[in-house]
């Protein structure tokens, strides 16, 4: 476990609330990092007693009814965790130490550029004479996979006891930053959905996060962002308290799983572009504000900025693609989410959810409005949240009883807050709109109810894959399921072993059965052509000048990332086979963005 090198050149995101919520106990031990949401601590305490059960350790329930049981209940599942991954860890080291066949398997899902791989086969080469060195050569280089953490940063709520607001601490996210930062873990927390200034200030309460005495940092953090402007400005504003960003995890705007936070027409081979180009810009300006800051904490600041890692996720779905990006804009690592759903050894995905997941076509996953957050939402037709909540508004029985009540965030009719997808919510907002039927069309008055009604219960719903696949009781109003993958996932048809999709990345083996699959940057593309459509569709006469020229200026981004494109497939020595087919797209697809027309903004 002395090595700080990470064995593999992907790692596995957050996926939900609990599609990865006990991923590391599963994968870690081969050295594969995941990401656990830390937002939901009611399954965390289940998954807690679970985990304690079956790995026989001691378990003391966490009520809800004690002091700060939020936070509490997050930091004791972590560190259960992290006993688990150690005691597996071991034992797997153990096993490839005394077993050829489990050395030789274990050969076939590392990098095949590694140096670990390169020097596990030439000691498999010689035999039982080097049986100790193995011993040694496997205590000094292998480590587990890190057990990072996911912080949705806008899941945010303020608490009440009765009907007294709670200090900010309390907040949804600023509790499951405090369960992380007391836990004994070595790892890194992923913040996501843009920046909390509050939440952001409270990590200077930790030490974790400073350097020790050594200049070493115990806990990280990784954002994870759709530009380079979001980038430095977040990093700053960190660096400013002292707080170093170790990664910045780049993330299509549309051309991934869970919320899509489209950006302004910017494509993602442009936005690596400028992280490639502008990355020494990131550190420096960040390392100089960190060490003013530390300077006046009275920290020992670093003399050279810390590691810095660019990463990038969303819609990746080939070796190539995989490779592509690791070498030509040198990013350190990959992102792989979706297709893990298929991945029974990865994931916590009920059986009939990974089926549904494995014969969906392209046209069966899309971008719905589902979510209470308002944010546009990944998910597939056919879930069973879908059916159960379109039986319940037939019957004219509208939303969810909201146990959990995280997305209880619409203060307009509670300071507590109020989930929209909640009962409460839509039968106050329904019986508004029924006010208004006069005065609507037939088709207007059905357009706005749906936008009302279509809202899903996620807190419940993204957590009762786990609760199934596990065989934990689920209590309450029936849900179903919700899932969010990303649209990438139409093109892996079956469930696959974790061996088969480890190699698939790495080019050893394919898990895909057709080769129609288009190019993630063409994917992506076509996302925000359909994407900037529909916006334009959307335009009314009370549409304003400023909204219309984010439009024309979204068009214009879209016009440059296609140039970048042309140049860039011209250049490349990647996707050789496929670059008549590729270049014929763009071609279709400048067309398609010339002949978009946007009402220019009247002149003031």
């Amino acid at each position: 476990m002395n090595s700080t090198k990470p064995i593999h050149t992907f790692h596995i995101p957050v996926m939900g609330l609990a599609y990865t919520i006990d991923s590391p106990i599963r994968v870690a031990q081969y050295g594969i990092s995941s990401v656990i949401s830390i937002i939901d601590d009611e399954i965390i305490e289940k998954m807690h007693q679970f985990y304690s059960k079956k790995f026989h350790f001691n378990y003391e329930g966490i009520s809800n009814k004690i002091h700060d049981y939020r936070a509490k209940r997050i930091t004791a599942y972590l560190n259960m965790v992290d006993d688990v991954v150690k005691q597996k860890f071991d034992a797997f080291k153990s096993e490839l130490a005394e077993s050829k066949e489990a050395l030789e398997h274990y050969l076939t899902i590392l990098p095949n550029k590694s140096e670990i791989k390169q020097s596990l086969q030439n000691l498999l080469a010689e035999g039982k004479t080097a049986k100790e060195t193995l011993k040694n050569y496997l205590e000094t280089h292998l480590s587990p996979g890190s057990i990072d953490v996911n912080i949705m940063t806008k899941v945010d709520k303020d608490n009440f006891i009765k009907n007294e607001q709670l200090p900010t601490i309390f907040n949804d996210a600023h509790a499951s930053l405090r369960g992380f930062a007391n836990s004994k873990l070595t790892s890194s927390v992923v913040l996501s959905a843009g920046m909390n200034p509050r939440l952001y200030s409270y990590f200077e309460s930790f030490e974790d996060f400073f350097p020790d005495a050594n200049g070493i940092l115990k806990k990280k953090i990784i954002l994870k962002v759709s530009d380079f402007r979001s980038a430095m400005i977040q990093g700053n504003f960190l660096a400013k308290k002292g707080l170093w960003v170790s990664e910045y995890r780049i993330e299509s705007g549309l051309n991934c799983g869970g919320h899509a936070f489209a950006t302004e027409g910017f494509l993602l081979g442009p936005i690596l572009e400028e992280f490639k180009q502008k990355k020494e810009q990131l550190v420096h300006t960040a390392h100089d504000l960190m060490v003013k800051t530390l300077i006046q904490k009275g920290i020992q600041a670093p003399d050279k900025p810390y590691d810095l890692k660019i990463t990038v996720q969303g819609g990746v779905g080939t070796a190539e693609e995989h490779s592509f990006l690791m070498e030509h804009y040198q990013i350190d690592a990959v992102g792989w989410g979706s297709p893990f759903l298929l991945v029974p050894e990865a994931t916590s995905v009920d059986d009939e959810t990974r089926a549904l997941l494995a014969n969906a076509k392209e046209n069966d996953f899309y971008t719905s409005q589902i979510s209470p957050l308002g944010v546009p939402f990944n998910t597939v037709r056919g879930t069973t949240n879908e059916v159960l909540k379109t039986a319940r508004i037939a019957n004219h029985k509208f939303g969810s009883s909201c146990p959990k009540k995280l997305l209880a965030l619409s203060k307009e009719f509670s300071e507590q807050g109020t989930c929209t997808a909640s009962k409460k919510y839509q039968e106050i907002k329904l019986g508004e709109l029924e006010t208004q039927k006069r005065e609507l069309s037939e088709a207007e008055f059905d357009k706005r109810k749906t936008k009302i009604t279509e809202k899903a219960c996620l807190c419940v719903g993204l957590v009762n894959s786990a609760y199934l696949e596990n065989g934990i009781k689920i209590k309450g109003e029936e849900q179903g399921v919700v899932i969010c993958p990303g649209p990438n996932l139409a093109y892996f048809d079956r469930v696959v072993s974790l061996s088969d999709m480890v190699q698939h990345i790495y080019g050893n083996k394919s898990v895909l059965s057709q080769n129609n699959r288009p190019n993630l940057f063409l994917n992506e593309l076509k996302m925000y052509v359909d994407y900037l459509k529909k916006e334009i569709s959307e335009i009314t006469n009370e549409s304003s000048s400023a909204q219309l020229k984010k439009l024309q200026s979204f068009k214009s981004n879209l016009l440059e990332g296609i140039g970048y494109y042309q140049h860039l497939f011209a250049q490349i020595l990647f996707f050789k086979t496929d670059i008549d087919t590729i270049q014929h797209q763009l071609e279709k697809q400048l067309q398609n963005v010339l002949t978009i027309a946007i009402p220019q903004p009247e002149m003031a």
